[in-house]
Order: C-alpha cells, then sequence, then structure tokens
C-alpha cells in the first residue's frame, strides 16, 4: 500500500485531529486565525497568481490582469523572476495532469502498480503548483482587490430570467437524458478503492466536464452512497495531505463521492483561481452555478443508481451544504429514482444571503463597491439570492436529515439554519450543535464522528438487508 494513498491511511493532519490534539485545535481560536489567512494571505495571494496563469509569462500582462499600479523596474525583476518559476512548476502540474488522465482513463492497457505512482506524482506537483502563491509574496500589499469583479447590472439579469425570475425554473430544469459517466482505473486503499468519474455536464453555462473523486469501501456490494459537495474556493482533489472530516464513513461502509463543482479544480477558468466566477458576478454567477449544480449531480445521483441498490445521501460543507439543500428541495418535483433518501449538511444556514452579503467572509471579499456602481442594493442583490434558497420542504423526511452546526459561526449562522430545521421536523437526535466556528465544525468531525456514524446508520437502514449484511 502507497503511503500517500487516500483514504487508506489518513494524513497526517487528520490523525493529528483524532488524537487529543484535535479537541484543543477544533474551537473558536482556529476560526479567528483561518478568517485572517484567508483576508490577509490566501485570497490577494491568489489574486495575483490567478493573474499569473493567463499572463503566460508577459509582466505586462500581469500587472494588467492583477491590477497592479505601475511597478518601478526592482519590482518589475521581480515579477519576471516569479512569472518564470510559477511556469515552470505549472508545466509540470499540467503535463503530470495529462500523464494521469491517459493513465486512468485511457484507452491502452496499464500497469496497475503504476496507477498510484502516477497519483502521487499528480499531487505532488500540483500541490507544489498550488503552492507557487507565495512566490508573490512581495507584491500582496499592492493588491487593490482580490477578485476581479465584473457584475451584471440588475436590468442584465432582469432580462435574462424575468423581472420576478419566472425563467428560472428553465434553467433549472433537468434535460431529457443525462450524460454518460465515464469510470476511471482505480488504485487501492486500505478502507478499499479510489477512482473518479466524469462526464459532460450538462449546463449549457458551463460546457465543460465534471468529474469527482470515488472513495469506495472494501469488497463493497451495492454500498450506500454520500454525494458531498465542496465549500468555495476548496480543492480537495489538487493538495496532498489534506484534512478530510467525512473519510470514516468510507470504513463504515458508505461510498463516497466528491465532485469538482463548477469554477472550481479542473473547472476554473483562465485568468481566475478555484471559486473567484462564483464571486465575480454575483448574482448572476450565482444562479447559473446552482441550475449547473443540479444537472450534475442528478447525473451522478443516476450513476449511483446504477451502480448500487444501496440509499442515497446528498449533502456539503457550507456552500455544499447549500446546494445540496436546494437540490433536495427541487428533487421534490424530479423523476423517484433521482431523488435522494438522506441529506447530511454540515456548516449552513437558510439564506444564501446571509453568507454572500452580511457575512464574515463576504468583508473578506469587499466586492460592495463593485456591486453599487452597477446599480445593486443590498436588497436587489438579497431578492435574486433569496430566489436559490430551500424554501420548499425537501423530498425526504426529516428522520432522514443530518445537520451539523457551529453556534459561532459567523458565515453561516447556526440560528436561521435551527429554524430551517424545526420547520423541516428534524429530530433533535440529528442535530449536532457544537460551540465552534465556521472553520472548526469541520476539523470537529474527524474529532468526534458520532454525526457520520449517525448518517451511516440512516443509510443501512434504507438500504436493502442483503446489503446490510454485507456491510
Amino acid at each position: 500500500m502507497h503511503k500517500n494513498l487516500h483514504p487508506g491511511r489518513a494524513s497526517l493532519p487528520t490523525r493529528a485531529m483524532k488524537s487529543p490534539l484535535g479537541k484543543l485545535i477544533a474551537r473558536p481560536w482556529l476560526d479567528v486565525c483561518v478568517l485572517y489567512f484567508l483576508k490577509s494571505w490566501f485570497f490577494p495571494l491568489s489574486r495575483l497568481w490567478a493573474a499569473a496563469r493567463i499572463a503566460e509569462g508577459d509582466v505586462d500582462k500581469f500587472i494588467e490582469h492583477v491590477p497592479l499600479s505601475k511597478p518601478g523596474p526592482r519590482k518589475r525583476k521581480q515579477i519576471a523572476k516569479a512569472l518564470y518559476q510559477f511556469d515552470r512548476q505549472r508545466l509540470k502540474a499540467f503535463s503530470t495532469e495529462q500523464l494521469w488522465n491517459t493513465y486512468f482513463f485511457g484507452p491502452e492497457d496499464v500497469a496497475p502498480e503504476r496507477l498510484p505512482i502516477v497519483e502521487d506524482m499528480r499531487l505532488d506537483n500540483r500541490t507544489a503548483y498550488n503552492t507557487t502563491r507565495k512566490l508573490f509574496r512581495p507584491l500582496k500589499r499592492l493588491v487593490q482587490t482580490s477578485v476581479q469583479v465584473s457584475p451584471p447590472t440588475p436590468e442584465e439579469v432582469t432580462k435574462r430570467y424575468g423581472r420576478d425570475g419566472h425563467k428560472l425554473d428553465a434553467l433549472f430544469a433537468l434535460p431529457n437524458t443525462l450524460p454518460k459517466v465515464d469510470v476511471s482505473r482505480s488504485i487501492p486503499t486500505e478502507y478499499g478503492r479510489d477512482y473518479w468519474i466524469r462526464f459532460a455536464s450538462s449546463s449549457i453555462e458551463m460546457n465543460d466536464i465534471v468529474t469527482a473523486r470515488v472513495f469506495e469501501p472494501q469488497d463493497a456490494t451495492h454500498p450506500p452512497t454520500l454525494i458531498f459537495g465542496h465549500g468555495i474556493c476548496v480543492e480537495a482533489d489538487h493538495y496532498h495531505q489534506l484534512l478530510d472530516e467525512i473519510t470514516d464513513l468510507v470504513k463504515m461502509g458508505i461510498r463516497v463521492i466528491k465532485p469538482e463543482a463548477p469554477w472550481h479544480g479542473r473547472r476554473v477558468l483562465p485568468g481566475h483561481y478555484g471559486g473567484e466566477q462564483l464571486l465575480s458576478a454575483i448574482p448572476l454567477s450565482m444562479i447559473e452555478f446552482m441550475a449547473a449544480q443540479h444537472k450534475d449531480w442528478a447525473s451522478m445521483i443516476q450513476w449511483s443508481r446504477e451502480t448500487s441498490t444501496g440509499a442515497i445521501a446528498i449533502g456539503g460543507s457550507s456552500l455544499g451544504a447549500q446546494t445540496a439543500k436546494l437540490i433536495a428541495a427541487k428533487a421534490r418535483d424530479w423523476p423517484e429514482h433521482l431523488r435522494p433518501d438522506a441529506l447530511f449538511i454540515v456548516a449552513h444556514c437558510a439564506e444564501l444571503a446571509e453568507t454572500a452579503l452580511d457575512s464574515s467572509l463576504s468583508d473578506i471579499w469587499n466586492i460592495g463597491r463593485a456591486m453599487k456602481d452597477q446599480g445593486w442594493t443590498h436588497a436587489l442583490e438579497k431578492d435574486w439570492l433569496e430566489k436559490l434558497d430551500a424554501t420548499h420542504p425537501p423530498c425526504m423526511s426529516g428522520d432522514n436529515i443530518i445537520s451539523i452546526t457551529g453556534l459561532r459561526d459567523t458565515v453561516t449562522p447556526a440560528r436561521s439554519a435551527a429554524q430551517q430545521l424545526d420547520t423541516w421536523s428534524v429530530p433533535d437526535a440529528n442535530r449536532f450543535v457544537y460551540q465552534r466556528g465556521h472553520f472548526s465544525i469541520p476539523l470537529g468531525i474527524i474529532h468526534d464522528i458520532a454525526p457520520l456514524q449517525k448518517l451511516a446508520d440512516i443509510l443501512h437502514a434504507q438500504s436493502p438487508k442483503k446489503n446490510r449484511d454485507a456491510s
């Protein structure tokens, strides 16, 4: 077994979180540190990194796309050096990704023992590429905005989707035929095997390929499945040794599918960093994002039904949770086989606007001035974002919904989440509420797996008896 395979042997950070030290780390002090890091380091450096992606080594093009004030000769030399090092690492990452595609999805036979090696190479080079953000530290203070903002006007959104949003139903409607799903070769892990699925997105607006990593239990025979969405700017399949809050589900006999959301990972647009486009054109970008997610997740639900008779849960953390809730509500009108059986939501709230407009994260993004210049008011933005909230009951009963929230969460307020759970008749036994903030909530799940065990019990109970016996 290769030492770095995931989720076979847990990563060092994950093992640390499972130790007594984990209880000390997963506390609100961590959230303060993370918010500072995001505001002062991650987002400014990401904007510089994104500009380097489109600059292709051209200093002037880089300056234009950040944008930066005209630098002096010394700064220009620093930029040129950083771009050279960036492009070297970028080429390594892209070349390895091409090799990875050949080995895992190519038509020619390959030696199975080489697959874990190629996957390690991919993660090594992609992690190194992602961390080239550090090359641009000398320029960090020159960044005026961490998001390349190009919002539409209210009139443009109204023209596209109607004054009251009546055209949104057509945007969210599933196609008559969902796309064919390709399955990669697999790599063995201590608890089963990992592989990837990919398919063409049914979203005309995205017009790209969806890739998802699948974590399958040992000797799985028709296992239950969780489709788990990530938060904004999270690209877990492109870093070595990341924390993973749901790895333990695989040990419990649950197949886990973790898709890349639009504008993240392999789906990032040129000149952007992962998730940036979602912030660049709010509310239009959020509308198109959610509509694409509906179609993409429907494809994964169908594939899960085709490959297993086990029950299916959808869920996610933060934006992934908000996505799963809206899908669960919309799925009431979907064909029966596309309706998920359970919902697993981590760090969520009742309204998207609470996070996008009024949270500690929205303070970091600081896109309000650009929105105002385009004619947006807080009320107008909220009105459109509310059309993306799960205002109708989900397709599953409250007994099959599991919620994890934090009373110190300043990104997705727990109070509104609790009120929504009340209307959905979610029992107290299915609500896990902690004295944690937005970023310490997932870490807490690693240390306390009770919510995961609850989900596993629900899914196994809903699966055919022969499946439960096999698990």
